[in-house]
């Protein structure tokens, strides 16, 4: 088991730099410039985490937080910045992001057939891989830069399943964090291609660095797994604040609420709504996915308000029972230690006044 951990954490951050390698491949090939190259620095990065994580957690990951995920968000972003920045309009065939790779059987099979011995099988495979990756570089940047976001958006999801988890995070909870990446990655892909594409978005510059700088932002949710865990309490005093233990009983829903609401959907609505009332762009793709953060701005409102009226019922209910307000995520032992406090409170009580309780009637007693 511990060498099939160690393989997982060395594959999968070997794949997040083989593709960070390739953007930057694909930034000087585009700039034309080798200094781009230094780019490619950023992975000694997720080296160094490499190294740290396999010394001192056994390649295992953190709570809450993933280094390696975030890592990789640094290697690959600024190469996709990059490459939207400069879009180029190479043509891109007969049809819109049309990719054309041919590499003849034909010339293959006679070369194949007139060379003997594996010397000149071998010797035409590695002349058909240089033709095949040249064929590569013949494809217009648009579709190069749509496809590094689509592999990098399925890399996150793909990454952060083969990474192994650790000790904190449960298989049913990274089942959940990991159905929530793949519509997370959706919302974000179709944001960044539909906004991006805009032909009157694309003579702002100003507005393109804005829409990158949204789309960046809302990437920093991926390396963290608030929402399938909770943060959990400290034993204290049973007088506890009621924010903190609102925290405490809902913190991975209130994550999620926050997520939503400052991160993706909130930011993506208001970037669409100064699309639309302050450029005047409209088009029926833009409408829809506008009307759709709206939707979704407000049922998270709702499903907000909804969780404080059933906390606040809650409190309320135990109050007046007379019992202790501990949060479901608190541990069996905390929970008996704060009612073992107050019972033992109302033991010294009792033995401090034993007249005044005696002369009590029964039902104040």
């Amino acid at each position: 088991m511990e060498l099939m951990v160690l393989l997982n954490a060395l594959v999968t951050r070997l794949l997040f730099v083989l593709h960070s390698l390739i953007g930057v491949w694909r930034v000087t090939a585009v700039k034309k410039e080798p200094k781009y190259w230094l780019l490619a620095l950023l992975n000694l990065l997720l080296c160094l985490e490499t190294g740290l994580t396999l010394k001192f957690k056994q390649g295992r990951g953190y709570k809450w937080f993933s280094p390696a995920i975030f890592l990789y968000l640094i290697c690959i972003v600024p190469s996709l910045w990059l490459l939207e920045i400069h879009h180029g309009t190479q043509y891109c065939g007969n049809e819109p992001g049309a990719v054309q790779v041919n590499v003849s059987n034909q010339d293959f099979n006679q070369s194949r057939d007139s060379s003997h011995g594996s010397e000149g099988t071998d010797h035409h495979i590695i002349q058909t891989a240089k033709v095949f990756v040249n064929q590569l570089s013949t494809i217009c940047e648009t579709v190069w830069t749509l496809a590094l976001h689509q592999t990098f958006l399925l890399l996150l999801v793909v990454g952060r399943w083969l990474l192994p988890i650790g000790v904190e995070i449960t298989r049913d909870q990274l089942s959940q964090l990991l159905l929530m990446f793949v519509g997370t990655a959706a919302d974000i892909l179709e944001f960044a291609s539909e906004t991006l594409d805009i032909e009157d978005v694309r003579k702002n510059y100003a507005l393109i660095n804005a829409i990158l700088a949204v789309w960046t932002w809302s990437m920093l949710q991926f390396p963290l797994d608030l929402a399938v865990q909770h943060i959990g309490c400290k034993s204290s005093a049973p007088a506890r604040r009621i924010p903190s233990l609102l925290l405490c009983r809902y913190s991975a829903e209130l994550w999620n609420i926050g997520v939503s609401l400052f991160i993706q959907d909130g930011p993506f609505f208001i970037v669409r709504s100064i699309l639309m009332g302050h450029f005047r762009i409209f088009n029926q793709m833009l409408v829809f996915f506008t009307a759709k953060n709206i939707l979704v701005v407000t049922l998270q409102l709702y499903r907000l308000a909804v969780i404080t009226l059933d906390f606040r019922a809650t409190v309320l209910q135990k109050s007046r029972k007379g019992e202790v307000c501990c949060c479901p995520c608190e541990p069996y032992e905390a929970r008996a230690h704060a009612t073992g406090h107050q019972e033992n409170e109302m033991k010294e009580l009792v033995a401090f006044s034993p007249k005044e309780e005696s002369q009590a009637p029964s039902e104040d007693h």
